[in-house]
């Protein structure tokens, strides 16, 4: 039996907390940094950091092409904060920065202020069964959805929660806290069995 492993982008940002997620989890990982890593994975994490570099570092390394093949065929997808701004089709702020734009959302960066203004808020998301505590840090906003974009979380009356077809978006960082929900909900859009320690 073939194993189903996830990875996660490691050309910049807090992918190492991604992947301790995961580790968590009992599930096998690994960090993608080249086209052979992320032909190995089933599905992948783009974390949050910076958009730009990681664009510009997809596109030198040829990622950015296999993983918009991969997506195309059904490859599951789940981006935090910067990896959201790559998966979108728009960017209001930046028109003419780089995304893959995968996703029909526009996006605004820095929408929820600077970094010493990175705040909590409690979420009601009923897809991963309530209550999470979202942090957000440099967050993007969402500010306009496409019609085929299923909204699973708002704050403050923008979505900050998407998800589309095979693709996960979210404005803010699961991955810094210990409630492993929203990661074990993209595991199951993957297939990937996992541990339940939450």
């Amino acid at each position: 039996m073939v194993k189903l492993i996830v990875g996660v982008l490691g050309l910049q940002g807090d992918f190492r907390e991604h992947l301790w997620a995961l580790q968590k989890l009992q599930v096998e990982a690994i960090v993608v940094k080249t086209v052979e890593d992320l032909r190995k994975v089933k599905g992948l994490i783009i974390p949050g950091g910076e958009s730009t570099t990681i664009g510009r570092l997809a596109r030198m390394t040829g990622i950015a092409d296999e993983l918009k093949k991969r997506v195309s065929e059904g490859m599951p997808v789940y981006g935090t904060c910067a990896g959201m701004i790559l998966l979108a089709k728009k960017i209001a702020n930046y028109p003419t920065q780089y995304s893959f734009s995968l996703m029909d959302i526009t996006v605004e960066r820095n929408a929820y202020g600077r970094q010493v203004e990175s705040f909590e808020a409690a979420l009601d998301i009923p897809a991963i069964g309530g209550t999470f505590k979202a942090i957000f840090i440099r967050a993007p906003k969402i500010v306009e959805c496409g019609k085929d974009v299923q909204i699973l979380a708002t704050y403050d009356g923008s979505p900050v929660l998407v998800q589309q077809d095979n693709l996960l978006a979210g404005s803010f960082h699961p991955e810094l806290g210990e409630d492993l929900r929203i990661h074990q909900y993209f595991l199951r859009m993957v297939g990937v069995k996992y541990a339940s320690v939450c």
